[in-house]
């Protein structure tokens, strides 16, 4: 018994000095996160992207790609929680490209932001490595959200070309529903 009181005795005076190390870490001024921001407003979320308009939007994104000759683009629409809406594969479209569309699609529903803001903070150092823990991120750019008065009803995803190319696809698909 006498032991056993010794070892809680222990135990417990291991616990009022180490509570140190779980105390709040200072905020970093080196590190752009720990800013806090005096507002946050991001973009609602509002009425599901319809059938018919996921694919305007898809056919504009296509017809774009037509038109500067760039073959194999292929096109996702989701809706704002991320899910499949519609989704075209043409021929020459690499096999990776077909979910690599679609999780682009995803990011930029599901976090409500293009997904070349994700990589463009990835490429800005360590203290943005984080962004590679969170679900369903795809940190290349391809992926944007669409949105109609001023609400998030969908976005597009496309992969197939460079980055560059995936992205103006998107950005032609997106401007479909202004």
């Amino acid at each position: 018994m006498r032991r056993l009181i010794a070892l809680a005795s222990v135990v417990c005076v291991a616990l009022l000095i180490g509570t140190g190390a779980f105390a709040q870490v200072p905020p970093n001024p080196d590190n752009p996160n720990d800013a806090v921001p005096d507002a946050l407003a991001p973009p609602p979320y509002g009425e599901p992207i319809s059938l018919e308009t996921a694919k305007k939007v898809a056919a504009a994104a296509a017809a774009e790609a037509t038109k500067r000759n760039w073959a194999g683009m292929c096109i996702a629409v989701a809706g704002p929680s991320g899910d499949l809406v519609y989704f075209e594969k043409p021929d020459l479209c690499q096999y990776a490209s077909i979910q690599i569309s679609q999780h682009k699609a995803r990011t930029a529903a599901r976090y409500r932001r293009p997904t070349v803001v994700f990589e463009r903070l990835l490429g800005r150092g360590p203290y943005f490595a984080y962004l590679t823990t969170l679900d369903d991120v795809t940190a290349s750019r391809g992926g944007n959200p669409i949105v109609v008065g001023g609400k998030i009803i969908g976005a597009i995803g496309v992969s197939g070309g460079s980055g560059a190319q995936d992205d103006t696809i998107s950005l032609a698909g997106q401007a479909a529903v202004k």
